[in-house]
């Protein structure tokens, strides 16, 4: 398997995070490139593809081993190392990536401070340098980033045999969901027309359902924003009584069904009576058409400049 891809392998200290975004003319981009482990760092394997590069670059680099130094060990014991690209940053964000020789051109990479960015078969060095500009200096939550970079080395020629797949991954220390495990965000698009366009959209809506709002800006279940949640519930069925602004066992019960069947259960706190404004918004947009607000596809701005699942 051939990867053409491009891809950019990073560190956030402040969310103390590792993931991976990639993009190629490829199916399912996302089952073969991106590796990543909390506290460990994160791995992006492509051109002739070797796929051992991922569990055995995390499992050195789960030792401490620095991320040049692991890529040099993986590289030294594979006699197919000519026809191989991998990027790679450690946990302190050490950074190191590869092209070898016999990649099809366009193919190189650049590193820095948190950053591995590589590509092969690209419409040429500009996509790389757009990706490295863009990532050092973007505003925003690590995942938006990641995906502005993403969208820049697209824009800048990306693969150049065209479009088909895009991933996006992200871990930190119980990110995923309960916090159960690292996982905090793993969005795969593996076959579109416009897949970085698709993956960006599925990014808005994990930041609907799972984007934190900071105490200061949640809104309070009383008053007409309670009248106008009990005006919706009752139109699909939920409440059967008036709208009376009541925070009483039927609208808490109805409430709670209401949100979760939605998927909105993470940004309602049935107990400080609070909801996050994203998820009022979405809710005003798909059931009463009261905007009052950002729109659904502008959810990202409204939350907290710490980023995405914090």
């Amino acid at each position: 398997m051939h990867f053409a891809t491009f891809s950019i392998a990073a560190y956030d200290p402040d969310e103390s995070a590792w993931g991976v975004a990639v993009a190629s003319k490829f199916l399912a981009v996302g089952a073969y490139v991106p590796f990543a482990r909390a506290m460990a760092g994160a791995v992006a394997t492509q051109a002739l593809v070797n796929i051992t590069y991922g569990a055995q670059g995390l499992a050195l680099l789960s030792e401490g081993t620095p991320a040049q130094l692991v890529l040099d060990k993986l590289i030294a014991a594979d006699e197919g190392r000519d026809h191989r690209q991998v990027g790679m940053v450690d946990a302190s964000g050490g950074a190191a990536s590869y092209t070898g020789s016999k990649c099809m051109n366009w193919a190189g990479g650049a590193t820095g401070e948190g950053y591995a960015i590589q590509g092969n078969i690209l419409a040429g060095p500009q996509v790389v340098e757009s990706m490295r500009d863009t990532f050092v200096s973007a505003p925003g939550s690590f995942a938006q980033r990641l995906m502005r970079t993403l969208k820049v080395g697209d824009l800048a020629g990306g693969d150049k045999r065209g479009r088909q797949s895009a991933a996006l991954v992200i871990v930190k220390p119980g990110g995923g969901y309960g916090g159960t495990n690292d996982r905090w965000l793993d969005l795969r698009v593996d076959d579109h027309i416009e897949p970085i366009g698709e993956l960006s959209r599925l990014l808005t809506l994990h930041t609907l359902y799972f984007g934190i709002t900071l105490k200061p800006d949640k809104i309070a279940l009383a008053g007409h924003v309670l009248i106008e949640l009990q005006n919706m519930m009752i139109r699909q069925g939920y409440l059967s009584h008036l709208p009376d602004g009541t925070f009483d066992p039927e609208t808490r019960a109805a409430l709670r069904t209401f949100t979760g069947v939605e998927n909105l259960e993470e940004r309602v706190d049935l107990d400080l009576l609070t909801i996050d404004p994203p998820a009022l918004d979405y809710l005003r947009s798909k059931f009463s058409g009261q905007a009052n607000g950002a729109a659904v596809s502008k959810v990202v701005s409204t939350q907290s400049s710490g980023g995405l699942l914090e």
